[in-house]
């Protein structure tokens, strides 16, 4: 056999492959922890947080006079005392209404005025959002003699009606800024495809935009409307009439300057918390979405 037919013959020599480099993923300081240093924090803090709700709900459901500290027997006097005798039933009503009129106008009104900065182009944009920016800085204690004046000529004094304005002019700056760029995440391919297909401007907002900006209109009306549930300054300085006061106003007559009825107190307290508490629990997952994208610059 030749040289050359042994060399055909012969196989081919198998070339090795070269192994990849090895890629040490860096592990985090909190990942190499164990749980209990991450669970016991989070537990202290719990129980930290939890001890007051505990403390109301036993001042609430223990009868007067007891020191236990296990509400049993349980009792609903303090309940039925602050709704009936405390007029709280009135309180709580008036909550609602000034609470769902300030969401609706704030957002209404927010709406407009955000999709105006995030679609359109003016000269005194910039000193505007400067305006409402700076707007933040202001106190609501600062505002209280001007609206009350504008409120006496109007004669609004004693009428659900100046609290609901007052509210939505307190909220709509930093509404309208975050309703602003939750429209400008929106792209503004979307509205001109609209309008390629015959849509005009509001019946492509209302249809393109609209159902995109559901988490930012959720988080933006529960923000307003927790606030003016729980505001107390405008109602306190607005509303004269008992029948016209509100939740918070409620909650600071059962204090005197002779004695406190804890348990009333704490019932009241019980009323005025619970509504806030369902409605963030069903809007929970809409809210955190909105205030995320809301944070986000288009």
């Amino acid at each position: 056999m030749s040289v050359k037919e042994a060399t055909k013959a012969a196989p081919a020599p198998v070339r090795a492959t070269p192994e990849p480099p090895r890629t040490t993923k860096r592990k985090r300081a909190w990942d190499e922890a164990p749980r209990w240093q991450v669970y016991l924090p989070l537990g202290i803090y719990l129980v930290f947080t939890l001890i007051p709700f505990y403390w109301i709900l036993l001042f609430s459901l223990r009868p007067a006079g007891s020191t236990s500290l296990v509400p049993w027997p349980m009792t609903f006097e303090h309940f039925e005392k602050v709704w009936t005798d405390r007029s709280f039933g009135t309180y709580f009503t008036n909550s609602v209404l000034v609470g769902v009129a300030t969401l609706l106008m704030t957002t209404l009104v927010a709406l407009a005025g955000g999709y105006a900065l995030a679609r359109f182009d003016f000269k005194i944009k910039r000193a505007f959002m400067l305006a409402l920016l700076c707007s933040q800085f202001v106190p609501g204690a600062l505002l209280l003699v001007p609206l009350f004046e504008i409120f006496a000529e109007l004669q609004m004094i004693n009428s659900l009606g100046s609290v609901i304005l007052a509210e939505t002019v307190f909220q709509l700056p930093l509404s309208m800024i975050l309703i602003s760029n939750f429209i400008k995440n929106v792209p503004y391919s979307l509205e001109e495809a609209a309008w390629v297909d015959g849509c005009n401007r509001m019946t492509a907002f209302r249809i393109v935009v609209l159902p995109l900006l559901r988490p930012g209109l959720i988080a933006v009306g529960s923000f307003a409307f927790v606030h003016s549930w729980n505001h107390f300054l405008f109602a306190l300085m607005f509303l004269n009439n008992q029948d016209k006061q509100t939740i918070p106003v409620g909650l600071n007559s059962l204090m005197s300057a002779d004695s406190v009825d804890l348990g009333a107190l704490a019932a009241g307290g019980i009323i005025a918390a619970v509504p806030v508490v369902i409605v963030f629990a069903f809007i929970q997952k809409w809210l955190i979405t909105g205030f995320s994208a809301g944070a986000v610059k288009g």
